[in-house]
C-alpha cells in the first residue's frame, strides 16, 4: 500500500491517504519520495479549475526521491538512483511527437495527477522513460520544482532559439518568475522583469534581472515601446495584453506559460504591421529537463524553497494559495 495525502473532493483539504497501485509495469520504476514540490497546478486540480480532476486526487508532480523498484523491461534506471519525476509519468512512445523527441507534446501522454495518484505519497510508480536521474550536485531538497517549474521557463529558451544577445522581459516574479529570471541572466540576455511595488523590485534584481518596469506606470511603458525580443509570462490572471504588446520589437514574441483561464484580447494589428508572435508552451520533455538540470548547476540557479512536512500539506497549500511562500514550497516526507 501507498501512503498518501489526497483531496477527497473539490475544493476541499487534504487527508491522509492509502491506496494499492498494482503490480508494477514492465516498463515502471517505483520512486520512493524524498521530497516533492507544490506547484499552483496542484491547487488548480485540487480545485477542478481546469474540469478534469478525480477524487480521490492525490497531488504532487515535483517529485525528488530514489528509485525502489524496476519493471524486470527497465534498462535505464537501478535501484538507487536518485530522479525526479514532473508533469508527466507516461507516453505512448510511438507518435510523430514522441518519435522526434517532443514527449511533451504527445497528446495521449499520462500527466501524473491527471487520472493517477501523484507524488504526495511516500511512493509513486510511473514509466521509466518519463522519469530523469538528478545529478549528484543536485540537493534533492530542492530540485523538485525545476522538475516543473524549472523546465517550464526553460524550454522556450531552447525552442526559440533565445541569443545571449536578446532583450528579455518577464511578467510576475513568482515561483515561475523567479526561476525564469535566473536562467535567462545566466543564458546571457539583458533581462528586464516587469514589477509592481519596490519590493518586488528589489526582488528582481537580487534574482538576476539587469532592470525593472513598473508595470503599472503608462508613461513607463508607454517608453519602453518596441524594447524586447521576447517576454515571458508566468502569470495565471488576465492582463491588458495590448500594453503589453507594445513593448515588443519588429519579431518580437509574448510567450506565455502560465495559465490564464480568460481569454486573450489582442489586436491582430499589433501583431501583423511587426510581425509579432504569441505563443504557448508546456513543460519539456525528459532530455530538455536533463539538460535544464546540468545548465543549473552549472550557473548555480537553484530554487528558493520553503520546506514543510507532508503532514503539514494543508498550511503549505493555503500559504500558496495566499500568495506568502517565497517562491516554492516543498513537501518533505
Amino acid at each position: 500500500m501507498i501512503k498518501a495525502y489526497a483531496a477527497m473532493e473539490e475544493k476541499q483539504v487534504l487527508q491522509s491517504f492509502e491506496y494499492d497501485p498494482g503490480a508494477l509495469g514492465d516498463y515502471q520504476a517505483e520512486i520512493e519520495v524524498a521530497y516533492c514540490g507544490i506547484c499552483h497546478s496542484d491547487i488548480s486540480m485540487i480545485d477542478n479549475e481546469w474540469g478534469m480532476s478525480t477524487y480521490p486526487l492525490v497531488p504532487g508532480h515535483e517529485v525528488a526521491g530514489t528509485v525502489s523498484k524496476v519493471g524486470r523491461n527497465v534498462t535505464s534506471l537501478k535501484i538507487g538512483d536518485r530522479v525526479g519525476l514532473g508533469w508527466h509519468s507516461g507516453y505512448c512512445n510511438h507518435c510523430a511527437a514522441c518519435n522526434t523527441g517532443d514527449h511533451n507534446l504527445c497528446a495521449t501522454a499520462e500527466q501524473t495527477i491527471v487520472g493517477r495518484h501523484g507524488g504526495f505519497a511516500n511512493k509513486v510508480y510511473a514509466d521509466a522513460n518519463s522519469i530523469v536521474k538528478i545529478p549528484d550536485a543536485m540537493d534533492l531538497e530542492i530540485v523538485g520544482p525545476l522538475f516543473c517549474g524549472g523546465v517550464t521557463v526553460f524550454n522556450p529558451l531552447l525552442q526559440f532559439d533565445v541569443r545571449p544577445t536578446d532583450k528579455v522581459a518577464v511578467i510576475g516574479i513568482g515561483g515561475l518568475g523567479h526561476l525564469a529570471l535566473q536562467f535567462l541572466n545566466a543564458w546571457g540576455c539583458e533581462v528586464t522583469a516587469f514589477t509592481t511595488s519596490e519590493a518586488k523590485r528589489k526582488e528582481a534584481l537580487g534574482l538576476g534581472a539587469h532592470q525593472t518596469l513598473n508595470s503599472r506606470d503608462p508613461a513607463a511603458l508607454e517608453a519602453a515601446a518596441g524594447r524586447f525580443d521576447l517576454i515571458i509570462s508566468t502569470v495565471n490572471v488576465k492582463l491588458d495584453w495590448h500594453l503589453y504588446l507594445s513593448t515588443l520589437a519588429a519579431k518580437g514574441r509574448l510567450h506565455f506559460v502560465g495559465a490564464t483561464l480568460e481569454p486573450l484580447d489582442l489586436n491582430v494589428f499589433d501583431l501583423i504591421m511587426q510581425q509579432r508572435s504569441v505563443s504557448g508552451s508546456p513543460v519539456g520533455d525528459p532530455s530538455t529537463i536533463a539538460k535544464m538540470l546540468n545548465f543549473a548547476i552549472l550557473h548555480d540557479i537553484k530554487p528558493v524553497v520553503e520546506v514543510f512536512d507532508m503532514a503539514d500539506a494543508n498550511t503549505a497549500i493555503a500559504r500558496l494559495k495566499a500568495g506568502d511562500i517565497h517562491y516554492r514550497a516543498v513537501l518533505r516526507v
